[in-house]
């Protein structure tokens, strides 16, 4: 049977076995090598193929039932979670730590990475493949025009890495856009030091408004007689402020 990409899914089935072997191998990193591993939206298996390779449990969530048919035909073996990865619990798939990885859905491939932030604890690798766009915002440092929030909070809580480009024509059917595979490690980082609830709301409000200095886009959470206002820091736009300076301000603005 063939399993026909849909646009309702942002399926693009990947067609390159090398391209896929070395997004396969971005998941043996030391020292989570061996951890179970979580494939989101395997599609075809082409990814999966090399991934059953790993010597380390596997699971794939996919929430296509012609995906599905068509995998448990081809690997009998395969232990296959039928659903949606943003709403699942996913302490039934694994209970402790695991990596994720995947050739990412485009249309919803910032959402996974919000909801890997409230996994972060059982997830210290994420790997995988994404709309480049997305990809090099997520691994874009302080001071470049394209970072944004998902930026700033996973930067807060992992080591974000742009591994290499993938062509548009390696796909069935070819997206409108380049690909781009990255990998996320998690940092040393066990508290931020701040709210992170406010930590968020500066980091949202902030880039709301990204063209705009930060005096004026958190206008609305800094009174107007505030000296606050005339901090160096307000004078800056949202993509040249680290992540220790947003935590900086989330404590300026909302003292504990």
């Amino acid at each position: 049977m063939k399993v026909k990409p849909k646009k309702a899914l942002g399926q693009h089935f990947l067609t390159d076995m090398g391209v896929a072997e070395r997004i396969a191998l971005t998941a043996q990193t030391e020292p989570w090598a061996h951890l179970p591993l979580l494939e989101i939206g395997p599609g075809t298996g082409v990814l999966t193929s090399f991934l059953m390779r790993q010597d380390r449990p596997l699971k794939v969530i996919e929430i296509d039932t012609e995906s599905v048919e068509y995998l448990r035909s081809v690997y009998p073996d395969l232990d296959i979670v039928e659903g949606d990865f943003l709403t699942m619990n996913l302490d039934d798939i694994f209970p402790g730590e695991f990596a994720l990885i995947g050739n990412y859905p485009y249309n919803i491939s910032s959402q996974i990475f919000f909801r890997v932030l409230d996994y972060r604890e059982r997830i210290p690798l994420v790997s995988g493949m994404l709309q480049r766009e997305v990809a090099e915002r997520i691994c874009a440092p302080a001071g470049k025009r394209t970072r944004g929030i998902l930026s700033v909070l996973l930067q807060a809580w992992y080591d974000c890495e742009y591994l290499f480009t993938v062509s548009e024509h390696v796909f069935l059917p070819p997206p409108k856009v380049k690909s781009g595979v990255l990998r996320l490690t998690r940092n040393s980082r066990t508290e931020l030091g701040c709210d992170e609830r406010r930590f968020r709301q500066v980091v949202k409000t902030a880039f709301g408004q990204r063209r705009k200095t930060l005096r004026n886009s958190l206008g609305g959470l800094i009174p107007a007689d505030s000296p606050l206002r005339q901090h160096p820091l307000m004078g800056e736009r949202p993509e040249r402020l680290t992540v220790e300076q947003f935590i900086e301000l989330t404590r300026l603005i909302f003292p504990a």
